[in-house]
């Protein structure tokens, strides 16, 4: 069974940027498109980004596009979110998951093989 680790959270002001790692434990990462999706205080989950298995196909959210960044190293079996312009809306559990269906990934079908516990990100206005 994979697991999945998320890492990077944190407190930052608005305007300022932060990374999160996730590493897949337990299987092959190179078999799974990934996701990564957040959870704001009192609001359901919601996709943010998704990447291909060769990482040559990516897709986002409207609300984080031209800010976040995916991207994947199949060598180190890590996917990253790089967040830049954060502001106080994206507050919340940030969350990654594992696919083998790259297609469906942003409407959380059973697809989805793995989700991580989740990090926390903070952004102060």
């Amino acid at each position: 069974q994979i697991e999945l680790a998320e890492s990077g959270g944190g407190l930052v002001r608005g305007g300022d940027s932060l990374a999160l790692s996730c590493v897949l434990s337990g299987g092959t990462f190179s078999l799974y498109a990934m996701g990564w999706f957040r959870r704001a205080p009192g609001k359901d989950r919601e996709f943010v980004a998704k990447i291909s298995i060769s990482g040559e196909t990516t897709n986002y959210a409207d609300s984080v596009k031209g800010r976040f960044t995916i991207s994947r190293d199949n060598a180190k079996n890590t996917v990253f979110l790089q967040m830049n312009s954060l502001k106080s809306e994206d507050t919340g559990t940030y969350f990654c998951a594992a696919s083998r269906v790259y297609a469906t990934i942003e409407r959380m079908t059973s697809s989805i093989r793995s989700w991580g516990q989740g990090t926390q990100v903070t952004v102060s206005s």
